[in-house]
């Protein structure tokens, strides 16, 4: 099977980790790699890990403050590197590691503590508004957008990610006062520098320009720095009301600038994953029509891996939604040609305990299963492995050395047994595989790189 098997892990507000600001430097890494381990014993592939909650770095910069939400102290370092030690371990787990940016959030109510000296909003407040409980970076400033840009393009030239990942928030949604009156965006000054330019679109226009030269530029800026990381952006669910026909609710393009489906059209990205974060019964937003017309839009051929609110089914009254309603979800994805996946918001629902053993006993994720491979991005399958069985007492081992080509990323081993075969993914630096005593008589094992691609069959007879 291939299908890409998502979890977001949100650092804001410690939403998924850690667990609380402040914590000693061994407890997250602990509480990190039960995460890393529950993904793993899950048989998820891939963890999408915020990195840039609020213009703060979860992971050693020389360009932003360390992150409140880790060390309880803006620029404080936690006095280890988070993200180049979430990336090691999710590999050693055959899991892919994307780094989640919040490309113009910059300040977030659950933050308690001070704003440091090196924060955007203190070294450049000219580029940073005030809007209801939370600060801007002004997308309509051409420096702040050229900020956020380097600060990602630091971590992919740095870190050894598998995808650089942005969600909903560009402009930010739309808050009212005590009166219920919409409160409008305070970038009228970026908007008359933007005019005195010669800039004639309108307000709306302007705005969406702003995010569809961010989001073009991101995507040549990652592809320019390492061809092989993947580009993925998680977008609100609907494009627009009435898309498909009978679809209500809130309006991306006007009340965020968001014009998601340029961006899937126009192929500015790798994956595409919509929140659809209603039930599949939804009269306003059916889960299937909505995923079907994104399939819809989707001309330049890139994945499509829905977002799903796992999160419900650890959630009380009215909010709660029963784990059956994800497993439906999860199902029709599979039967929609193409969409090839889904992403969980997120991994506090699939933490050992209710919700993961509601959701995962009904077998949701019984096999393993190889990421889809983004043939696009180029690259060459790797070469066949050399692979031989020797026996340990009544037990038998599996010796793995990687043939010519691209470098293995997993092993795809298929062990027959009877008449049964078994299937499981194993990380590439494995190079001795357990086959136990239990009869295997076949082995057929082939090597997968980080794109997903995958060389040839080596055949061994037991």
């Amino acid at each position: 099977m291939r299908e890409f098997r998502g979890i977001w892990v949100a650092t804001v507000d410690n939403i998924d980790w850690p667990s609380e600001p402040g914590l000693p430097a061994a407890e997250q890494r602990d509480q990190l790699l039960a995460i890393l381990d529950q993904a793993s014993a899950l048989r998820m592939n891939a963890i999408i890990f915020q990195v840039r909650p609020i213009a703060d770095a979860v992971y050693e910069s020389d360009l932003e403050p360390a992150s409140w939400y880790v060390s309880g102290e803006q620029g404080k370092s936690p006095g280890w590197d988070p993200l180049a030690f979430a990336v090691e371990e999710a590999h050693r787990r055959g899991l892919e590691l994307h780094a989640w940016f919040n490309p113009f959030r910059a300040g977030h109510p659950t933050m308690k503590g001070e704003v440091d000296s090196s924060h955007v909003s203190i070294r450049h407040p000219d580029w940073v508004l005030h809007y209801g409980e939370q600060v801007w970076i002004d997308p309509g400033v051409p420096d702040a957008s050229a900020w956020s840009l380097a600060v990602i393009e630091d971590v992919v030239r740095r870190y050894d990610v598998d995808g650089v990942h942005l969600d909903d928030y560009f402009y930010p949604y739309p808050v009212s006062d005590s009166a219920r009156r919409r409160v409008p965006f305070p970038d009228s000054t970026s908007r008359r520098r933007a005019q005195e330019a010669g800039m004639t679109l309108s307000l709306a226009d302007w705005r969406r320009s702003n995010v569809d030269a961010f989001v073009e530029r991101l995507y040549d800026l990652v592809k320019g720095a390492k061809p092989w990381v993947k580009v993925g952006i998680s977008p609100f669910g609907i494009w627009r009301p009435g898309y498909p026909e009978g679809v209500v609710g809130f309006d991306q393009y006007e009340e965020i600038y968001a014009d998601a489906r340029r961006w899937l059209r126009e192929g500015w990205l790798d994956y595409f994953t919509p929140q659809l974060y209603w039930p599949v019964d939804s009269p306003g937003q059916p889960y299937a029509p909505l995923l079907d017309w994104w399939a819809g839009e989707n001309v330049a051929g890139r994945h499509l891996w829905p977002g799903n609110f796992t999160s419900r089914v650890v959630l009380e009254g009215n909010a709660h939604w029963d784990a059956e309603e994800i497993v439906r979800q999860v199902r029709i994805t599979r039967d929609r040609a193409g969409a090839t996946g889904n992403v969980h918001f997120s991994m506090r629902a699939l933490e050992p305990g209710p919700g993961a053993d509601s959701l995962f006993a009904l077998e949701l994720y019984r096999d393993p299963a190889l990421v889809p491979e983004t043939d696009w991005l180029g690259g060459a399958p790797p070469g066949a492995p050399t692979a031989t069985v020797s026996a340990l007492g009544d037990r038998h081992v599996l010796h793995l050395k990687p043939g010519q080509g691209s470098a293995p990323f997993v092993w795809h081993v298929r062990v027959l047994r009877g008449e049964t075969w078994t299937v499981d993914l194993v990380p590439s630096w494995k190079r001795a595989v357990d086959l136990g005593s239990d009869g295997a008589r076949e082995v057929v094992v082939s090597a997968v790189n980080r794109l997903g691609q995958e060389g040839p069959d080596v055949r061994v007879s037991l």
